[in-house]
Formats: structure tokens, sequence, C-alpha cells
């Protein structure tokens, strides 16, 4: 991890982090590249890389949420962004990874333990721990996966509490799905409450982040089968 890249980006966020927290990111950053030799997690493993597009980047929305509290669930959490690097920052929040590969769980079962940071990290599919285990769950739900927002949508809102939120990462471009996102937000409880143009400190990408609220419980027909969200989703 580039530190001082990584620290020019926290304070543009208006973020600071001690030197122990520093020293986790940075070890976080070095069991990333050694099991990214055994599996694969990400195609991001330089240091500026690392520092900016998976870091910083997993950080944003503190800059414009308070996300300091309650319990966080980040789905599909792939290499453990944006929850993980969330909860170094914020370890007042009570986190759950979730994810469908049993190795990426297996990385962050290791990367928590050798941090000493507490989290439960669950091999599921959200639509399947939506329906039962983790329905109406969660205060905040946080997302970055590359699915459709419609798709995305259905995928964490059922497992938002009603009166919680549901947080998506999304690209700068990304104005179109988000839109047509909105009726099946509605069916399911949801309601965008903010959608905030991000740029990423020590780039030049820019996020759009979605904040939408559960102002109702997710009917029981959802979430329905990965393959229906899916289709739905194109």
């Amino acid at each position: 991890m580039n530190t001082e890249l990584f620290l020019n980006g926290l304070d543009e966020l208006g973020l600071s982090a001690d030197a122990d927290t520093i020293r986790k990111f940075a070890r976080y950053s070095e069991l990333l590249r050694e099991w990214n030799e055994k599996i694969n997690l990400t195609a991001i493993t330089d240091s500026d890389g690392i520092a900016v597009k998976h870091f910083l980047d997993s950080l944003l929305p503190l800059k414009y949420i308070d996300i300091s509290g309650g319990s966080l669930a980040d789905i599909g959490t792939g290499a453990g962004f944006p929850g993980l690097p969330i909860k170094l920052l914020r370890p007042g929040v009570r986190l759950t990874l979730v994810d469908s590969l049993k190795k990426r769980i297996s990385f962050l079962s290791e990367v928590c333990g050798g941090l000493g940071v507490e989290a439960d990290c669950v091999h599921g599919r959200a639509e399947e721990l939506g329906r039962k285990e983790f329905r109406d769950s969660f205060d905040t739900v946080v997302s970055r996966a590359v699915a459709n927002m419609t798709a995305l949508s259905e995928y964490c809102l059922p497992l938002v509490k009603p009166g919680g939120r549901f947080i998506a990462l999304k690209s700068e471009g990304a104005d179109a799905e988000i839109d047509a996102a909105r009726p099946i937000i509605g069916t399911l409880g949801g309601k965008i409450s903010e959608i905030i143009t991000a740029p990423l400190p020590e780039s030049d990408i820019v996020r759009k982040i979605v904040i939408i609220e559960k102002i109702k419980p997710t009917p029981e027909a959802f979430p329905r089968s990965a393959k229906k969200i899916n289709r739905a989703g194109k």
C-alpha cells in the first residue's frame, strides 16, 4: 500500500486514522497480495491501486454519511470492500461480510483474525439469506458489487431493517440504471433519499453514492431466485 497516497486521500475526505489503524491497512494490503497469488481476489494489486481504488474508494461514503455504529452488512464483499475498510475506521459497527465464494470467505476470516477485527464472515447467497436468516436484520447494508442497480436492490433491500438504509456505490455514469431501478426499489419497500456525486481522491474517478431508505417491509415474494433477479436487471 502506498501509505503517503492513502494518508493524503484520507485528509481530502476529512478522515483520519491512528498509527495502529494505518498498520492494519498495510497488513491488509500484504495479505491481499499474498492470497491473490492463490485465488482470484482482485485485478488491482499495485500499491497505488490498493490505496486508492480499494481502500479510499471503500471509505468514500464516510465523508458524506454517518456510519459509526449499528449493524452493517457488506453484500458481495469479494476481498472485503467496502465493509472491512469501513470497520477499520469505524470499529463501533457490527460487521457482517457476505460472499458466495467460500475461498473469499476463507481469506476474509484470516484477514479479520490477523488484524484483530471482529466480524462475521458468511458464506452464502444474498437472495437466500434475504428470505430467512438475515431478512430485516441490518441497520445498514452496503455494496459496491458490479450488478445492475435493479438486481442489486433486490439482493440487498430485503436484508435491511425497516428504518434502515441501503448504500450502493456506483459509477459516475449510472444515472440511467438508477432511474430504471426506482420501481423495484419502491416495490421492495425502499425510497431513494439521496444520490451523491463523490470524486475519489487521488484519482480521476467519480462515484455515485445511492442512499435508499427502507420505509416499509419487503413483500414476502421478494427476493426472488437469482435467475429471476438477474433477468429483471437486464
